[in-house]
């Protein structure tokens, strides 16, 4: 059986750089928004995810004000955080430091930079966690 992570736990795990799946709802009858994509995580709990600022994505975030993010990891032993959170701060445009921020945890320092001057017009999303869910499968390994 999983066990859930300690607080301490949970906090390791996302400093990883595990690619999160957002979800966001949608008004207009449509399905939600699920895609990949790159976060930044500090043990404060703020999670801040960068997009473009003219995505159906950042249109859904603007209007709902809230978000799930999972991250896991996808080889054994399985572990997974899940978070529902509300969005507390939008910045448009992206500050360069946060989009480099975010891209170097996936990308290392230099192909952070390259890929944070590659990037504009995008919005940077602040998140509070409200609620969180864990697993942690090593135990069945």
């Amino acid at each position: 059986m999983p066990k859930p992570f300690t607080e301490s736990e949970r906090e390791e795990f996302l400093a990883g750089a595990h690619i999160a799946v957002l979800s966001v709802a949608s008004a207009d009858g449509r399905p939600p928004a699920s895609v990949p994509i790159w976060y930044d995580y500090t043990p404060d709990g703020t999670i801040r995810i960068n997009t473009g600022a003219s995505v159906r994505k950042a249109r859904l975030i603007e209007q709902a004000g809230a978000v799930t993010l999972v991250m896991q990891r996808e080889e054994p032993p399985y572990q997974y955080v899940i978070v529902e959170g509300t969005v507390v701060d939008t910045t448009r445009p992206s500050p360069k430091e946060a989009k480099e921020a975010i891209a170097s945890r996936y990308l290392g320092a230099e192909g952070g930079r390259q890929f944070a001057g590659r990037t504009s017009d995008s919005v940077l999303y602040t998140i509070r966690p409200d609620r969180w869910f864990s697993a942690d499968f090593s135990a069945d390994s």
